[in-house]
């Protein structure tokens, strides 16, 4: 049995938009050539800002959304070849966590129901059985039994994502993409559902693709990290190594932004000027370079596109410039000033 359970090469996902009266149709390349794989019995944080396609890589690794071109294999099975019983067979193995979770409940459905449908539709359990079993899985993600009855919007943010985390699980999938599933909740019940996926991964033997724009968020979950920045994978590393030095001139923006644990650690950004480009029409060469704070950057920014390269200890990244990366916010470093500044 291979120790990947998840395998991604090349994969490229575009959107036709409208371009309206008299307009020119559009070509978005969302997922722009990702290779990935993700081991089992592992987490993946996949992490960028909103726009970068980390959304969608994640729904066409399930095949929520079909890609344009490229290849995922689950457990060595190709996910696109599959025809439309064998995909069913397959969503037993692999669920989704939704980040809105009023919109991926039913509002005429009672969150019982909710959890109970996956069990009746793949022939699990029928009757008092499957009611045994969703008492069973609302104990586990720490709901009370007596909340089968009640409907989404009596139940609070927290609750209903504890919901649709009992839903993913009714199904004993083996890999959960978990979409931002905690960024629409307050910071202290973000905590306590971090404990509880972190729980239900050692009791069952899950593997993890967490999506979230915070690299704060997914630090004490994920075992690897990947960085994604306008459709393209720009860094992938072993969580304590990209945490302790980031190769990326955008993960290092990324990690300055985020809160640190200790409030007496003084922490400069690095503030990154203007906005992400039009995903319409990336700039030539490295699509990071309008942005990109690190003083060396040229000419070669501009006009070359860098290659994702693999680096010592098996991290990869996407930079003419990665052997003299920025400092580490919140070690005693500097912001550095975009050229021009």
């Amino acid at each position: 049995m291979s120790s990947l359970l998840v395998e991604i090469e090349h994969l490229v996902r575009e959107f036709r938009t409208d371009g309206g009266l008299f307009g020119k149709r559009l070509t978005v390349r969302a997922v722009d050539g990702v290779s990935l794989a993700i081991g089992r019995g592992e987490t993946l944080g996949l992490v960028g800002e909103s726009g970068s396609g980390k959304t969608t890589l994640g729904r066409v690794i399930l095949r929520l959304l079909e890609p344009t071109t490229g290849t995922v294999r689950f457990d060595g099975e190709d996910v696109f070849g599959l025809d439309r019983k064998a995909l069913r067979a397959l969503r037993r193995r692999m669920q989704i966590v939704f980040q809105d979770s009023s919109g991926s409940l039913n509002p005429r459905m009672t969150v019982g129901n909710a959890v109970r449908e996956p069990l009746v539709v793949h022939g699990l359990a029928r009757g008092s059985e499957a009611d045994g079993r969703v008492a069973a899985l609302f104990r586990e993600v720490g709901l009370d039994p007596g909340y089968v009855t009640a409907y989404p919007h009596e139940l609070s943010g927290g609750q209903r994502q504890r919901v649709g985390i009992a839903r993913a699980l009714s199904v004993e999938p083996e890999f959960i993409v978990l979409d931002e599933p905690v960024s629409a909740l307050d910071v202290s019940v973000q905590a306590q559902v971090l404990n509880l996926l972190a729980d239900l991964k050692e009791r069952r033997g899950l593997t993890y693709l967490f999506i979230a724009h915070d690299l704060a968020v997914v630090r004490h979950l994920a075992d690897r990290v990947a960085v994604m920045y306008l459709g393209k994978l720009v860094e992938s590393a072993a969580a304590e190594a990209l945490y302790a030095a980031p190769l990326h001139p955008y993960t290092t923006s990324l990690l300055s932004a985020a809160p640190a644990p200790d409030p007496a650690v003084a922490r400069q950004r690095v503030v990154l000027l203007g906005d992400a480009p039009s995903p319409h029409a990336p700039p030539p060469g490295c699509v990071f370079h309008p942005r990109c704070p690190h003083p060396l950057k040229s000419d070669i920014c501009r006009d070359e596109l860098p290659v994702l390269h693999k680096g010592e200890g098996g991290r990869w990244v996407a930079c003419h410039y990665a052997h003299e990366p920025l400092p580490v916010p919140g070690h005693g470093s500097t912001s550095v000033p975009a050229p021009g500044d």
